[in-house]
């Protein structure tokens, strides 16, 4: 059974508390961080190891492309997904190609090494928002809308699902929602007819969404995570959209209006998530199995949906990608136009989600 938890571990292998932790009954998920990847093997016989101690885990990680991606020793280095937006302004029928290319390689390679799903892609406009950023593929929503259904059906030709982050978007407040509360002033008909226009506009390709942790006061008082207007009503009922609902990290600081870890798990759940995140603080991630003891278990076909296609491990990540049919191509294609100029791998500015 799937249980309404994804937590994180400590290192580049299990320790008998993380087995303990990711044995617990609503613990349905693990999400991999920088500190728990050396290289493509290590990550592969970790993720295989977890499975061993719970075969019903999703393991994800963010691996959006430039600043935001765990895994880098020996992995393709991918752009931020702003440079495809640039280039979208030039030529868009290449950046249009390019950007299934991007969701493409991402996902073999991520597959590749045991990982189900990345959380990806970003949706968020670009705008004031520091923390989004080049994270976002373009200021307009028509361009996001294009080069996002690109990127999602490169990801899952691949063989991965889609998560777009953060409904119904982050891009217009400027506060970061890691380390800081986030409040978005704007109408319910603002919000909808721009920021929410990529998400509601690409829910064909989408498999999962993640709420923000931000506060759209005048549609509620609640961020968005914890919303059964945004969750129940707007989501399910006036979206129509029946994919997994994942929280965004219920230790960030947007998150701590609804009360101890504890109590935002329960909010998050009751509220409509399928899945909370509780990551970087291993107290909370103990407290959060507990509380969960009392909640409903998610609806188990929809969080299967979820699972990555894996493929059978070759030995090394290359020989394993080589069963993708499609992985050298795009690989190509991407080193070519981003990194042909560089003798060695890309040097990124800090990565905005690495709070702690």
């Amino acid at each position: 059974m799937y249980g309404v938890l994804m937590i994180d571990i400590d290192s580049t292998a299990l320790t008998a508390e993380d087995v303990s932790l990711i044995k617990q009954a609503q613990v349905g998920g693990v999400i991999l961080f920088a500190r728990n990847v050396a290289d493509a093997a290590q990550v592969r016989a970790l993720c295989d190891d977890i499975r061993q101690h719970n075969a019903d885990l999703l393991i994800g990680v963010d691996q959006e492309g430039g600043r935001v991606a765990r895994l880098r020793q020996g992995f393709t280095p991918l752009p931020a997904m702003g440079r495809l937006g640039e280039l979208f302004d030039q030529d868009p029928s290449r950046a249009l190609s390019l950007a299934y290319d991007c969701g493409y390689l991402m996902a073999a390679e991520v597959l590749a090494v045991g990982i189900d799903l990345s959380f990806a892609p970003v949706l968020d406009r670009g705008g004031i928002s520091q923390v989004i950023g080049d994270r976002s593929f373009h200021q307009t929503p028509q361009a996001i809308i294009a080069l996002a259904g690109q990127f999602m059906r490169g990801m899952k030709a691949a063989g991965m699902a889609t998560t777009g982050k953060h409904f119904p978007g982050h891009g217009a407040v400027a506060p970061d929602s890691h380390v800081a509360e986030a409040i978005d002033t704007r109408s319910l008909d603002e919000i909808i007819n721009s920021d929410m226009q990529p998400f509601a506009q690409t829910l064909p390709w989408l498999d999962a969404l993640m709420p923000a942790h931000v506060i759209f006061s005048q549609v509620d008082n609640k961020p968005a995570g914890f919303s059964k207007i945004w969750l129940k009503d707007i989501i399910r009922k006036h979206l129509n959209f029946d994919g997994v609902l994942f929280s965004d990290d219920l230790s960030m600081a947007g998150a701590q209006a609804a009360g101890d870890v504890s109590a935002r798990v329960k909010a998050a759940i009751e509220a409509g998530c399928d899945i909370a995140l509780v990551c970087n603080d291993r107290v909370a991630a103990h407290e959060a199995a507990k509380a969960a003891q009392e909640l409903p278990y998610p609806d188990q076909k929809r969080v299967k949906t979820m699972r990555g296609q894996i493929p059978v491990w070759q030995g090394d990540l290359e020989s394993t990608c080589q069963q993708f049919d499609y992985w050298h191509q795009a690989k190509e294609n991407i080193l070519q136009t981003f990194f042909a100029s560089q003798t060695k791998a890309p040097t990124e500015s800090k990565d905005p989600t690495a709070y702690r």
